[in-house]
């Protein structure tokens, strides 16, 4: 008992840390890691070993996903690649149901692409939509949104699931199957929402954007710029397929072949290669430590160091023998996937950042998943997406993308909380309503 009372002391100390004093995520759970192997008294050769092994042990393979993922981002991002997905997927649903196109436009965006980038991306088109039409502009900003809010949360190779499921030890091949499936669904009871509830916001857009955008003539073709993001998924599909323990492939040089192209970081390295097929002309200064290249360096160190943090906590925990304390507390209960589900939930209402949460919770379940009875490989990656549903909400004032949306649309707080606000804790509940019926027939 006194373990876990020292556990909740640490969390509250990153949570004030990180909230209160503006401290780096990074630095809370570093010092909250040790921290806690200290109130403990685990041994100091222990603490030290357990730093070397968490960071040490999750660099060489989630850092590299996270890198990778976001190289090919910032790429689709910049080239406009980005901008003709989200046109072409217009095009397909049709300017009459302007919420459903604008939601699925930010669903697949935000799936190479970081969530708040995606809503100023889509934010023109968002504008000039209800400009052109008699749609609430609190409206397509929040289809945006949402759409962009649920893929960031529950489908790789986003880095918050990465980086959750690389903790973990979850099949990402599977996690970005069921992921895609449970936060499509999801999306159903969101789009009733908007149409419905937010909608009735009456806010017109006041001018539409003249945001410099790049040029139709200079973007990619559509099958390059989906090539990037389809041949990974496609690869790490098919390798979870051959690596099934029925071995439909065989056991051969075909499925060894299967095996390394579709393992996780292959697989993100070939997505992020085909990204530099994307600019009309390759520029090498693209490469350089100023050009495209090096931004994305920039904006991926961040994750790739709170995600070591929090394996350090992680290994923490796990070296500190708390498995045992949480069965002994648990004996009898059955918190099952709604544990992790509400701890995340719980972290990202605290603190704002999604991955930040994902990252935590992850850290903090991974040395428990044998107490939980969440051990198994299926259960892991339902494991992975419950974290995920839990930190799609709440999205409020501390939280990046509440004001993004607020702040473009000129919706005021109250507005603000009763749209975008509101819609992620539906899309959270959502989300994970449809996790635990899948995990009922599954399991």
């Amino acid at each position: 008992m006194t373990t876990l009372l020292f556990l909740l002391l640490v969390i509250a100390f990153v949570l004030i840390a990180i909230i209160r004093y503006e401290i780096h995520p990074f630095l809370a759970l570093f010092g909250g890691a040790i921290g806690y192997g200290l109130l403990v008294g685990m041994d100091l050769k222990m603490i030290l070993q357990s730093i070397t092994e968490g960071f040490g042990g999750v660099m060489g393979n989630v850092g590299l996903l996270i890198l990778f993922g976001v190289i090919l981002g910032t790429f689709l991002e910049k080239t406009g690649g980005a901008m003709v997905i989200a046109e072409k997927v217009l095009s397909w649903v049709g300017e009459k149901s302007i919420n459903l196109s604008l939601m699925l436009s930010g669903w697949v965006l935000s799936i190479p692409v970081f969530g708040d980038s995606t809503i100023l991306m889509m934010n023109p088109i968002a504008k000039s939509l209800s400009a052109k039409s008699s749609v609430s502009y609190a409206a397509t900003i929040v289809a945006v949104s949402l759409g962009a809010m649920i893929s960031h949360s529950l489908v790789p190779p986003t880095p918050g699931p990465i980086a959750t499921a690389g903790i973990l030890g979850a099949d990402l091949g599977l996690v970005i199957l069921y992921g895609t499936f449970i936060s499509l669904l999801a999306l159903i009871p969101v789009h009733f929402f908007i149409n419905r509830w937010v909608s009735r916001i009456p806010l017109r857009p006041t001018a539409v954007s003249t945001t410099q955008e790049v040029s139709h003539q200079d973007r990619p073709k559509l099958v390059s710029s989906l090539l990037p993001i389809l041949s990974p998924l496609v690869l790490i599909f098919f390798a979870s397929i051959a690596n099934y323990p029925s071995q439909p492939l065989g056991n051969g040089t075909l499925k060894d072949l299967i095996s390394f192209l579709g393992s996780p970081v292959i697989a993100l390295f070939i997505g992020a290669l085909l990204s530099f097929t994307l600019p009309k002309k390759l520029d090498r200064k693209l490469l350089s430590a100023t050009g495209w290249l090096g931004e994305a360096l920039v904006a991926a160190a961040p994750v790739i160091f709170i995600t070591g943090a929090g394996a350090i906590f992680g290994k923490m925990l796990q070296n500190s023998g708390i498995g045992s304390s949480v069965t002994t507390a648990l004996e009898g209960a059955n918190w099952g996937l709604f544990l992790p589900f509400l701890l995340a939930f719980g972290l990202k209402c605290a603190q704002g950042s999604t991955t930040v949460a994902m990252i935590t919770t992850a850290s903090i379940v991974a040395p428990l998943l044998s107490p939980l009875g969440l051990d198994t490989d299926i259960l892991k990656v339902f494991t992975t997406l419950a974290i995920g549903a839990g930190a799609l909400a709440i999205s409020h004032a501390n939280d990046s993308a509440f004001w993004v949306v607020t702040q473009l649309s000129g919706m005021t707080t109250k507005q603000g909380n009763l749209s975008h606000s509101l819609g992620t804790l539906i899309a959270s509940f959502s989300a994970m309503a449809v996790l635990y019926l899948i995990s009922l027939i599954v399991v």
